[in-house]
C-alpha cells in the first residue's frame, strides 16, 4: 500500500497537489463528489498526481439541491449521512480531510462504518456530538493526539493536526476551502 511508504514530505507534497486540483475544480465550478485513494493516481518517480473518475462530479449552483448517494462511504461527508442535499465544495474537503487522517495515522480507511448510520457514530466518536444531533449518545470529541502510534508519529505534526481539525469538521461551511488549505503551515516545506 503506497500509504504505508509516503514520508512526511510525500504526504504534505501530494496533499498539496490534490488541493490544486480541487481547487481548480472548485474555481471552475464544479464538485468533484469522490474524492478517495483509488480515484488519485500518483507515478512517484515523476511526482505527479492526477485526480481522476469524475463520473459523479457535478457543477454547483448555490441552493441546488444534489443526490446525496455520491462518494464512497469511508469518505462521505457527515452532510451526506444526514440526507442533506443542499451541500456544495466542501464536501470535497471533507474526503481529502479523511484522506490525510488515513496518511497520517496510517489508518485506512479512518472512518470504517459498516452502513451510513454506522459511518456517522464512527464520525461522531471521533468528533463527538456536542455539534451533532441530541439523539446520538453522547460523545466528547476525541483528542487527534489519541491515533498517535510509535510506528505513525513521524508523519503527525502540530501543523498536520491543525489541518486535519480545519479539514474534518460537521458544518461544511466551516471547512477550509481548497485555496485556504493551501495557504496552511503544513505545506511550508512541501513547496
Amino acid at each position: 500500500d503506497l500509504y504505508q511508504r509516503l514520508t512526511d514530505f510525500d504526504i504534505r507534497f501530494y496533499l498539496y497537489e490534490l488541493l490544486k486540483a480541487l481547487d481548480y475544480s472548485h474555481s471552475m465550478g464544479i464538485m468533484h463528489r469522490d474524492v478517495k485513494p483509488h480515484n488519485v493516481m500518483i507515478d512517484h518517480q515523476m511526482r505527479k498526481l492526477r485526480l481522476i473518475d469524475w463520473g459523479l462530479a457535478e457543477f454547483y449552483h448555490p441552493a441546488q439541491e444534489y443526490n446525496v448517494r455520491v462518494a464512497s462511504r469511508s469518505y462521505k461527508g457527515p452532510e451526506l449521512l444526514v440526507d442533506y442535499q443542499m451541500y456544495d465544495y466542501s464536501l470535497d474537503m471533507w474526503s481529502l480531510g479523511c484522506m490525510l487522517a488515513s496518511m497520517i495515522f496510517q489508518k485506512e480507511p479512518f472512518f470504517h462504518g459498516q452502513d451510513n448510520y454506522d459511518q456517522l457514530v464512527r464520525i461522531a466518536k471521533v468528533l463527538g456530538t456536542e455539534e451533532l444531533f441530541s439523539y446520538l449518545n453522547k460523545q466528547s470529541r476525541k483528542r487527534w493526539e489519541n491515533f498517535v502510534q510509535p510506528e505513525n508519529q513521524h508523519l503527525v505534526s502540530p501543523e498536520a493536526l491543525d489541518l486535519l481539525d480545519k479539514l474534518l469538521r460537521y458544518d461544511h461551511q466551516q471547512r477550509l476551502t481548497a485555496q485556504e488549505a493551501m495557504e496552511h503551515p503544513y505545506f511550508c516545506e512541501a513547496l
